[in-house]
């Protein structure tokens, strides 16, 4: 299988020379793409629209509150394990007025070092070694990563591009005949990610309702990303698969302060789920960070009880930027698979005659002084993802402009 990260591989052994010193299920990953392209951003004084971070900070009164719980002495010592009982609260609260969803917060809510620590924790606790998880092709890298270390073996689904009749855009969509075959006996698990990181997927009620008949048909545990629940543009709504009938027991759903209020740094994540699945992950998270984030907790239990008018504004200065760079992708002469969510625009070189993506992103900031993300490293098989490449639109106005003029020199 291909690996998940840049084309850099580990080549360290022990002294003797004859075992290498990265364990063997992290030998396909390098360095993160991620890091990769960030540190090429810094090297040439590049605009990074390649990692996604926003370049602006989120309201100021939640910022003022975590400053508030650090000097009240609030999260500055070890909290809770399960995170702190007034984010606990918030986020089963948040739930129920979104969707519906009913969670006790005292056995069904977990509070993690983000969501990358959430994936890791729910993958190191619920598979054994040989277990086959199900996901979604391209894939956020650290899937990947997880399902190598729990000893588990990832079979992907790949979303392709479609274009819908009168659309000027095609889009990537799920194909369900290919999603109920790749299902076997040995199937442990699908892992779902809705709004979809890279493709700016989200996933429609009739397809969340086909995986839901197959999960139940088949017995599976689902685990569900959905960080960027808070970002879906135009006609999309986000659902949880956990709303749907037989998945609320067999469901972990993950979440994420960081893409929704804007201080990515902070590192507060959490799930949901029943009582046998949170103390399961919960087993698991305890031996990785045990407790984070303190203080930023309390200003997350905040945060999530801020009106819908801040979500409502949210979503809408993020439509807007999308559309910014959109254009201006376009105008360049890209290939633009218009997102539904997320703050990703996924692209296709191929009308520059380009065949390599991640060439052409390492050429990109001398070309143009502008990085982006190459997809084919979130593939198993990289040519499916050959000529697509990742640009992040969650950044100043004026910054997205001026990549727009940048990319303009690339034009035929």
């Amino acid at each position: 299988m291909a690996a998940m990260t840049s084309t850099a591989r580990p080549s360290g052994a022990d002294a003797a020379g004859a075992r290498p010193l990265l364990n063997r299920r992290l030998a396909e990953f390098g360095t993160t793409i991620f890091a990769e392209m960030s540190a090429l951003a810094v090297r040439t004084g590049s605009i990074n629209l390649g990692q996604g971070f926003p370049d602006t900070d989120g309201p100021e009164e939640i910022r003022e509150a975590a400053v508030r719980a650090l000097r009240d002495g609030r999260g500055n010592q070890y909290p809770p394990g399960p995170g702190v009982p007034e984010l606990r609260n918030a986020i089963a609260a948040h739930q129920q007025r979104r969707y519906g969803l009913s969670y006790d917060p005292d056995t069904e809510v977990l509070v993690t070092a983000g969501a990358t620590e959430a994936i890791a924790a729910s993958l190191l606790a619920l598979l054994e070694p040989g277990d086959e998880v199900v996901a979604l092709e391209p894939y956020y890298d650290s899937y990947a990563a997880c399902i190598a270390m729990a000893g588990g073996r990832r079979v992907p689904v790949t979303l392709r591009p479609h274009r819908e009749e009168g659309a000027r855009d095609a889009a990537f969509r799920l194909d369900l005949d290919e999603l109920r075959a790749a299902v076997t006996d040995r199937t442990r698990m699908l892992l779902v990610n809705t709004p979809h990181n890279p493709t700016g997927t989200v996933l429609t009620r009739e397809e969340l309702a086909a995986i839901a008949e197959l999960a139940v048909e088949r017995d599976l545990l689902v685990v569900t990303d959905e960080v960027y629940e808070h970002l879906v543009f135009d006609d999309a709504e986000h659902l949880p698969l956990a709303c749907f009938p037989g998945m609320r027991e067999r469901t972990v759903t993950i979440g994420s302060a960081g893409k929704t209020f804007s201080f990515t740094g902070w590192k507060v994540g959490w799930i949901t789920a029943a009582p046998a699945l949170v103390a399961a992950v919960r087993s698991a998270k305890q031996f990785l960070t045990y407790v984070a984030s303190g203080p930023f907790q309390y200003a997350i239990a905040e945060a999530l009880a801020l009106p819908d008018s801040y979500f409502d504004g949210f979503r809408a200065d993020h439509r807007r930027k999308r559309d910014l760079l959109a254009d201006g992708l376009r105008t360049a002469g890209f290939t633009v698979y218009q997102p539904q969510g997320t703050y990703f625009i996924t692209t296709d070189i191929a009308p520059f005659g380009e065949k390599d993506a991640y060439a052409f992103c390492r050429a990109l900031p001398d070309r143009c002084g502008v990085v982006a993300v190459p997809n084919s490293v979130f593939y198993d098989d990289p040519e499916a993802g050959r000529t697509q490449v990742r640009f992040a639109f969650c950044k100043k106005d004026e910054v997205l402009q001026e990549a727009s003029n940048r990319l303009r020199r690339l034009a035929p």
